[in-house]
């Protein structure tokens, strides 16, 4: 039975971390919102989240179904996922880890998001331009190179190498990475440009994911939505302030 992802048409957003990982491993997936006819659509997945009968609704997408098993979270999903899609470290104790780098990886897409929406989700950004502002400045001198950092210290202090960030191969979190970087990139290209020569394995791994067949295939598909301003990571040209 295919797994059965649940996030928001349109947008890359949380979902497109799990994507990453069920594509890498050619899992057999529905994207649910962005099919059409019966129980396909964003209103079969709000129908989902609003029933007064499913005894494991989830509060907000991304969430994933697997047989009568509703997981949610991008941390939680991929941790489920992990080892069932050969994208975990077989050592117990290293899943741990990994789940803790993919829970770091979470806080930081909640500062991205505040950084165009720093008052209220529910206020457009016109509405807060000037708090996103002052928010876009602290986060790109402080909050990137504090994020960045302590992922290329992981990096290069993996008993294992560094051409991973955890154990001896390819596991979510770095696709998960290459993702975090590819948005930073797309919305903050000036903070970022010197972002190589800062943070050299970061660079190397972000570079060496989309050389994979998979993902590769991936990238060059419909399925891999363009970045856009409905998104998390949005592109305000008055918030890319250089560091």
């Amino acid at each position: 039975m295919a797994y059965e992802l649940y996030y928001w048409n349109g947008i890359q957003g949380r979902g497109e971390f799990v994507r990453l990982a069920l594509e890498e491993a050619q899992a057999d997936y529905i994207d649910v919102a962005r099919l059409s006819g019966p129980g396909m659509g964003t209103a079969a997945m709000l129908e989902l989240m609003r029933s007064k009968h499913e005894p494991h609704i989830a509060f907000a997408p991304p969430f994933l179904r697997d047989g009568d098993l509703i997981v949610s979270h991008v941390a939680n999903i991929l941790f489920y996922l992990g080892p069932k899609l050969g994208l975990a470290p077989g050592d117990e104790r290293l899943r741990y880890l990994a789940n803790g780098l993919q829970l770091t990886i979470t806080d930081l897409v909640a500062e991205v998001h505040d950084t165009h929406h720093p008052i209220a989700t529910s206020l457009y950004y016109a509405d807060q331009k000037e708090a996103a502002k002052a928010r876009s400045a602290a986060f790109i001198s402080e909050r990137i190179p504090k994020f960045l950092g302590y992922f290329e210290k992981v990096l290069r202090q993996n008993p294992k190498g560094s051409s991973q960030i955890v154990g001896d191969k390819l596991s979510y979190v770095d696709l998960s990475l290459f993702q975090v970087v590819e948005g930073l990139r797309y919305a903050f290209p000036k903070a970022m440009k010197a972002y190589a020569g800062n943070y050299p394995g970061l660079a190397a791994l972000h570079d060496a994911v989309p050389k994979r067949p998979n993902v590769s295939a991936y990238l060059r598909s419909d399925r891999r939505l363009a970045f856009n301003e409905d998104g998390i990571f949005r592109h305000y040209p008055e918030l890319d302030l250089m560091p």
